[in-house]
């Protein structure tokens, strides 16, 4: 997938991977909002769903003077769905806590620059994560 930018607008993609199993994370829910300067109201631009590869290629574009960005990732859909597929399938996989899942959503803000593009890679297992600028 080839994402443009301009000069004036910034790009983002994402991608998740579930380092607990080696694989994509598909069917996560992802949020997208922006705003334009630190003190400036969040504006929620949409979403988009993690699809077998774990990749979201429908994010929507931001608006020109962005300057920060935040990625939600619903991750209790994600592990609630896949913890009830997996019932049983491992027995010496760590049992969920309480709830079920342990960080039940991931936000991630981060800074832009018009004319960039930034791809945000999310690497999640149920009790941890990490998130990188990817190219």
């Amino acid at each position: 997938m080839t994402v443009l930018s301009t000069d004036t607008t910034a790009s983002v993609s994402t991608h998740i991977l579930d380092t607990s199993i080696g694989r994509p994370a598909a069917s996560v829910p992802v949020t997208l909002a922006a705003r334009g300067g630190a003190d400036a109201p969040w504006t929620e631009l949409g979403g988009s769903a993690t699809d077998a590869d774990g990749r979201c290629k429908d994010l929507p574009a931001l608006p020109e003077g962005t300057t920060h960005v935040r990625l939600d990732f619903d991750t209790e859909a994600y592990f609630s769905t896949r913890s009830s597929q997996q019932a049983g399938a491992r027995q010496d996989a760590p049992r969920f806590r309480d709830s079920g899942v342990f960080f039940p959503e991931v936000a991630i803000t981060f800074a832009v620059r018009p004319g960039e593009h930034y791809h945000v890679p999310l690497l999640l297992n149920p009790f941890g994560y990490s998130v990188y600028r990817g190219s």
